[in-house]
């Protein structure tokens, strides 16, 4: 295990919510400090509040994962008798660093409304509002037959061969390569000044774009030659299509008995609901963070409920003619992202050999008292 510094750290996470993931015009990626640093502990955190500050200071923290940026609006200063540039000036002074992923990883597979898609037990969810489809690239190795299986396994732990719900899809054919090892040259097979024919195995595979780098790497690291020759091109097939929210099913209830589900799914003591309460409940949208634009596509696809958070005084109306019933559990169960990352980031971490300690913030920041 070794330490990783802050542009290994962000180079896995961006593996799982890339940045191309996130809507036009968002403030993601570095905010404040450095990354080129050893990272020994990093805070996963939904809002970065000075009381998540502290937190990080006293628990020495070098790196903050940020769902909502803490620099939205341009800043025009950094006063530090203000409590921006308090908190500005705190994270430069202890050289903690923060990192926001906000729309991207609310797009990303395994991200924020993936998570409360799963929490909410939601049945086949797709996406609910499309706003990226994956552009796929084609592999092509060449290998001796020895370490075929071995490249195999590595193309399809690294995300490589995914078609749908099948994963580790390869092709193979046999054949024969040849090749002359130059001066300076340690063949694995053959010798220097020798024309050379092995008996190679040719192996197929597709990859999202946002892949190639990770899946290549790991290829070489399985691969026996010293110089690997390898193809990677484009292909016309499209790859997953990711976006924000997700549509689903569950089992049939009343739209009372679902928002028990919610609140205890998303750990709320008090939500807010439009609509009959004896009315049936199936088919479910859910959106994390303010969904308001979006409750048409829930009810364009066929929704019974649309949980989101912020809804609107008129929205509300409006969803109400549609006959649309709408939970609104708040923008803060968003949290949830503060789990779900850490637990992916640390396995991400591990699988790569970084020793690094990876935990969520336990500040609660939601903003709002029930009384």
């Amino acid at each position: 295990m070794k330490t990783a510094n802050g542009h290994e750290i962000i180079q896995l996470f961006e593996q799982f919510s890339p940045k191309g993931l996130a809507m036009e015009g968002d403030k993601i990626g570095l905010q404040i400090g450095r990354l080129n640093k050893k990272i020994e502990k990093v805070m996963i955190a939904l809002d970065v509040l000075e009381e998540v500050i502290d937190e990080a200071i006293e628990k020495q923290v070098q790196l903050i994962i940020a769902h909502h940026p803490p620099i939205f609006r341009p800043l025009k200063n950094v006063l530090t008798d203000t409590v921006q540039g308090r908190m500005i000036e705190k994270l430069i002074k202890h050289d903690i660093a923060v990192y926001a992923a906000h729309t991207n990883l609310d797009v990303a597979a395994g991200g924020v409304n993936d998570l409360l898609a799963e929490a909410l037990e939601l049945a086949n969810p797709e996406v609910l509002v499309p706003t990226f489809e994956t552009n796929l690239k084609k592999v092509v190795i060449y290998t001796p037959e020895s370490h075929a299986e071995a490249i195999r396994q590595a193309l399809g732990k690294s995300g490589a061969g995914f078609i749908g719900n099948y994963s580790h899809c390869t092709f193979s054919a046999e054949g024969t390569g040849r090749f002359l090892p130059e001066a300076g040259t340690n063949p694995y097979i053959g010798e220097q000044g020798q024309l050379e024919s092995v008996d190679e195995v040719r192996i197929e595979t597709i990859v999202p774009e946002h892949l190639i780098k990770k899946v290549v790497s790991a290829m070489i690291k399985a691969h026996p030659y010293e110089e690997v020759a390898y193809d990677v091109y484009p292909i016309e097939n499209k790859g997953e299509v990711l976006g924000l929210g997700k549509i689903g099913t569950v089992d049939e209830m009343t739209l009372g008995e679902f928002v028990e589900k919610v609140k205890m799914a998303l750990e709320v003591d008090k939500v807010r609901v439009v609509g009959d309460l004896t009315s049936k409940v199936k088919k479910v949208a859910v959106l994390g963070g303010d969904g308001n634009k979006y409750f048409k596509h829930a009810k364009f696809r066929g929704a019974d409920v649309y949980v989101t958070g912020d809804i609107y005084y008129h929205t509300a109306h409006d969803a109400m003619m549609e006959g649309l019933n709408i939970i609104d559990p708040g923008h803060n169960v968003e949290k949830i992202m503060k789990k779900g990352v850490t637990k992916t980031l640390t396995k991400m971490c591990k699988e790569s050999g970084y020793e690094v300690e990876i935990f969520p913030s336990e500040v609660n920041t939601d903003p709002f008292q029930y009384i």
